[in-house]
């Protein structure tokens, strides 16, 4: 991952509330382990007409929408089963952020493991996006800030653990894995406290 400390872009709106993880990614494309490339299946039953073709009118194919990096939803996303290829697939479609009113916690801890930001703002503030499709927001995930196009801020809650990880670009293990050397520290002096007393 890399470090993710702050971001401006433009909005994508999925106004559905409810959206789960199969409208996100469907349990067919589910075979795979591999994180890149299921980008082009984020939303697939949403994007693609009856025939195959794709939808003008799906945001996600939409012109205008093209690098676009934050995606503005109603309540409750991310809702349904655990899996992880959701935020996987998203990342691969280009997102970095998701803002909802309310993000489903085992999408939201998912999310987190894998450098995509969960923004849960208040309803009223989110309504707001939802209605102005294409505005730009500015993140700052240091001081948990979101500032909306009028100057005004918002902040919205991560927790220190889930900060810090994507402050350093690192993951869980990651970030344990660099606590390597002062785990080694602690353990040697623990040894040797052992064999003083012995």
């Amino acid at each position: 991952m890399r470090p993710f400390t702050e971001l401006r872009s433009r909005t994508v709106v999925l106004r559905e509330r409810n959206i789960d993880t199969d409208q996100i990614i469907p349990a067919r494309f589910l075979t795979t382990t591999e994180r890149q490339g299921l980008g082009q299946h984020a939303f697939q039953d949403w994007r693609q007409r009856e025939d195959g073709s794709p939808d003008p009118d799906f945001p996600f194919n939409r012109p205008e929408n093209a690098g676009a990096s934050i995606l503005v939803a109603g309540r409750n996303f991310g809702c349904g089963s655990s899996r992880e290829h959701a935020p996987w697939a998203l990342v691969d479609l280009g997102l970095r952020a998701v803002v909802s009113a309310q993000i489903a916690d085992i999408f939201r801890s998912n999310a987190l493991k894998n450098g995509l930001l969960p923004v849960v703002l208040d309803e009223a503030v989110v309504d707001e996006l939802l209605e102005h499709p294409g505005i730009e927001l500015h993140i700052d995930v240091a001081r948990r800030l979101v500032t909306l196009p009028g100057g005004s801020q918002v902040e919205f809650p991560l927790d220190a653990f889930a900060r810090t990880c994507l402050l350093e670009g690192v993951d869980q293990l990651g970030y344990l894995l660099r606590q390597a050397p002062a785990i080694q520290r602690y353990e040697a002096m623990h040894h040797e406290g052992h064999a003083h007393a012995r």
